[in-house]
């Protein structure tokens, strides 16, 4: 190991340690990290949808396409802000974040 990657590794070891809340007030106060602006948060991206409800159920995008039935490139393409889904996809994706033990049942029924 180099002498930097140990101190790196010290320095993960520390910040583990810490509360999320000191690691927040840490973060603000520190010389290198400029204010976030208005105009910096403008250039930021939402998660999408998809990827809120598929990180939730703890799967992965092959999983969670086949699963509930989803084109794992369509899938892919949504997070990744390529294409939005319609209407009736994000309806979808909604039942499937309140209840995706009843759309694996009727999926599994039909």
């Amino acid at each position: 190991m180099t002498r930097s990657s140990i101190a790196l590794a010290k320095t993960f070891k520390r910040t583990r340690r810490l509360a999320d809340a000191e690691i927040i007030a840490r973060a603000k106060t520190y010389p290198g990290n400029p204010p976030l602006t208005a105009a910096a948060l403008k250039s930021f991206r939402r998660v999408s949808l998809a990827r809120r409800v598929r990180q939730k159920l703890g799967l992965s995008q092959a999983e969670f396409a086949r699963v509930f039935g989803i084109p794992v490139g369509t899938l892919r393409d949504w997070e990744q802000h390529r294409a939005e889904p319609d209407q009736a996809a994000q309806s979808y994706l909604a039942v499937i974040a309140a209840d995706p033990d009843g759309v694996r049942k009727a999926l599994k029924a039909s």
